[in-house]
Order: C-alpha cells, then structure tokens, then sequence
C-alpha cells in the first residue's frame, strides 16, 4: 500500500506542479464567465455597434405607410418613388435594401447589393405579416385587441406534492443542472483517462518502466497511476466549481446594481407621467425579479447531495474507464496504434452522452433511462441526468453498487492485460493477443 501511495503522490504532484495546469485551473472559469459576460454585452449593445440596416421600402398597396416601424438593426424609409425610378437609382441610394410592396401583397421583393441574411429577411416578413394580418382582421371586422387577448398564451406553473407538502418544481433548473453535471463527467472521462493512457505509453516507450517494475507490482503502478491522475481531475473541478461560483456571484452582484442604477435614472426621468412612469417601472423591474427567481430557484437545489452523487460518479466512471485506458497504453508502443482499441471504449461513452441529451433528460422515469443509470459504462452520464429530477433511493443504492463492482471487474481485467503488456515491445497487439495476456497464469 505505501508504494501505490508513493506512485499517488509523484503522478498527482509532478502534474499538479505544470505551469500548465495552474494556467487552465485559473483561466477556464475566467474564459467562461468573460465569454458568457461579452455575449450579453454585445447582444445589450448591438444597436450601438452601427449594424442597423436602411431599408428603402415601395409601397403601392398604402398598407404598411406609417405602421412599419424600425427596429435595433432595420430603418425603413418610404419613398415617393416609384418602382423602376427606385430600382434603377437603388446602387446609388445609400441604403442596403429595397423593399417593394405590390398593391396584391403577392410577388414582394427585397432587392440588395449583397446576399441579404436569412435572419433580415424573416424580420422583414415577420413585420409585413403582422400588419396585412391585422388589417385583414379588421376588414372583416374582427377586433384585434379581443383576438389578441384572446390567443394570450397559459404559462404553466409546475409543482410537485409531496409528504413535506407542495414545493416549486424547478424543472427547468433540474434540466440545466443535469446538462451541465453529465457534461462535465463526459469530458473528464475523456481528458483524463487519455492522459492515463498517454502517461502509460510515454513510460513504456521511455523503458522507464522497466526500472519501476522492478520494484512495485504492475498492479499498484497502475492503480497508482489511475488515482493520481484523478486526483489531479478532482482537484481541477473542485476549483473550477468554487472559482466559477465566486464570479458568478460577483458579475451577479454587479448585474443587480446596475439594474438597480438603471431603475432610478428610469424612474427620475418619467417623473412628469405617471402612466409612463408606472410601465417603465414594470419593464425595469422584470429583469431584477428574473434574477431573483433564478437565484431562489438555484438556492431550491440541495447542493450537497447533487455534489456528492457527481463527485461519486466523476469518480468512478473515471476509475472504470482509466482502468481500459491503461490496458490500452500497456498494449501499444504509440499513440497511433491505439485507434483500433479506441471504439469500444468511446462507443458507449458517445451513445449514453446522446440518448441522455435526446431521451433521458425528456424522460428521467423511464424504463429506458433507469437501465442507463444502473449499467456501469453508462450510469455516470444517465444518472447525473436523471439526479436533479428525483431518483428513488432503492435506485441510486443499486446504481452506486453495481458502479463499484463494475469499476472492481474492469481493473481485475485491465490488470491482467496490463502486466504483461506494459514489457511488450515492438509487437503490434490484437484483440485475439490481448485475450491471451488475460489468459496468462501469475
């Protein structure tokens, strides 16, 4: 036990230690945050970056004069032109498209020096059909405002009844909760149980090993080597997640008092109308409730059990898959010969990453999701999934155990592929060698 230790601490410390890793364990939860940061930024600030376009708009059919109206990135302007005059003086114009408007509404054209986007062009039809709709219904003498509120959409407010009582079922939070978990397990199984693999073939092809062997078993190298790795995983998540936490925080106190600024200026501003000072009033405090709600829905979510099951799973699906990766290294002399060996490890990887996004998460009850959750290569994904919606406790326990035993099983047999593969040079493996080093007596 102590020389499994020791290998712990060499591969935990001389990876810990990287310029490399300090750099990413810091930087990524800045990058996100800043990247998120800037999107909303511009999208808040898009109409100040000059992107609107001016629209020179024909109209015969008189319909749409006055009732147009431009937006944060469409200016319309009517001419008196007609449409040959328009069309022949449109390159000389100034503006970037030319909207002509037959009295029939049939045969509209947009005409451009450039390809006009698709996102122009469906805001362009969006406000034309919107205002022929309306005034087709009050030709025929229909109301609109009673239409309007007539086809006012019912927004639902899911709860759960429980033994407790009823509470806020917080499905979307739960959504993007298990989105996020069983990302982050996807990826780590990736990063680092490659890097077991990589660390296993640089040691072998370096002959190191050899002088390794020679004093600890082939068994505690690579157990050692698979816990030191993933310590080197958890540690990074751990900071990722309280680095990532403690800016959101900031950037959220930061949002709230800007909004609280920009509620004030409104406010001071629309003294002289208090009908307009009321509506302006509502749309400030929209976002600010908004923010609230989401911080009291994120608050709903009991931390330390979802962090717990994700620390568990992180956890053993990498000890499971490092365990392959490992017989894999053991098996090659470069990372090039791995490819063949390389598709059933990712293959179920790659299914439980797709039917959770597409099914499980739609259906976390299912017949279909529980067997997921309870199969070892691919519970660590299913079940993170499933977990912020409620998992009965009699599945979870099974779930956990047969994780275990699956993580026991596959490094029984990774163990024995990789003590005689790890002394292996210059002999391409197969499946039919591998099967023989399994084979092999002590």
């Amino acid at each position: 036990m102590n020389k499994i230790w020791l290998i712990i601490q060499r591969e935990y410390f001389s990876r810990v230690k990287k310029k490399s890793f300090l750099i990413m364990t810091f930087l990524v939860p800045v990058l996100f945050i800043g990247m998120y940061g800037l999107m909303f930024y511009l999208l808040a600030k898009q109409n100040e970056f000059g992107d609107k376009k001016k629209v020179e708009v024909v109209d015969e059919s008189g319909m749409f004069l006055n009732k147009l109206k431009s937006s944060g990135t469409l200016e319309y302007s009517f001419t008196r032109d007609n449409y040959s005059l328009a069309k022949a003086g449109f390159l000389k114009s100034g503006y970037d498209y030319l909207l002509y408007v037959p009295v029939s509404l049939t045969g509209v054209q947009l005409f451009s020096e450039k390809k006009a986007s698709a996102v122009t062009i469906q805001n362009i039809e969006s406000g034309l059909s919107d205002i022929a709709q309306s005034q087709r219904l009050l030709t025929a003498g229909i109301d609109t405002a009673v239409l309007a509120r007539a086809q006012k959409p019912v927004s639902i407010d899911a709860r759960q009844i429980t033994e407790a009582g009823e509470k806020d079922a917080q499905t979307y939070v739960a959504y993007g909760v298990g989105l996020i978990s069983a990302l982050l397990i996807y990826m780590s199984l990736f990063i680092y149980g490659t890097q077991v693999m990589r660390g296993v073939i640089e040691e072998k092809v370096s002959r190191i090993v050899e002088v390794i062997i020679s004093s600890v078993k082939p068994f505690q190298l690579m157990l050692g080597k698979i816990i030191g790795i993933g310590l080197v995983g958890l540690t990074q998540f751990v900071l990722w997640i309280v680095l990532s936490l403690a800016l959101t925080m900031v950037a959220g106190t930061m949002m709230m008092k800007n909004i609280g600024v920009t509620k004030t200026e409104q406010a001071g501003q629309m003294q002289h109308a208090s009908s307009q000072h009321m509506a302006v009033s509502a749309s400030a405090q929209a976002p600010e409730n908004n923010a609230a709600k989401i911080m009291q829905s994120l608050g709903s979510i009991p931390v330390a059990y979802t962090l717990f099951c994700f620390l568990f799973y992180f956890l053993s699906g990498y000890l499971l898959y490092s365990a392959i990766f490992a017989a894999v290294g053991s098996a090659v002399d470069s990372e090039t010969e791995t490819q063949q060996f390389m598709l059933p490890i990712i293959l179920p990887l790659f299914f439980s990453f797709m039917i959770s996004m597409s099914y499980v998460i739609n259906n976390p009850d299912g017949s279909l999701s529980i067997w997921l959750s309870m199969i070892p290569l691919t519970s660590p994904i299913a079940m993170m999934i499933r977990i912020p919606f409620g998992v009965p406790a009699w599945q979870l326990a099974i779930s956990m155990l047969l994780m275990v035993m699956g993580f026991l099983f596959t490094t029984w047999v990774a163990a024995r592929i990789y003590r005689v593969g790890i002394l292996m040079y210059g002999k391409k493996a197969s499946y039919k060698e591998l099967a023989k080093w399994f084979m092999y007596k002590e």
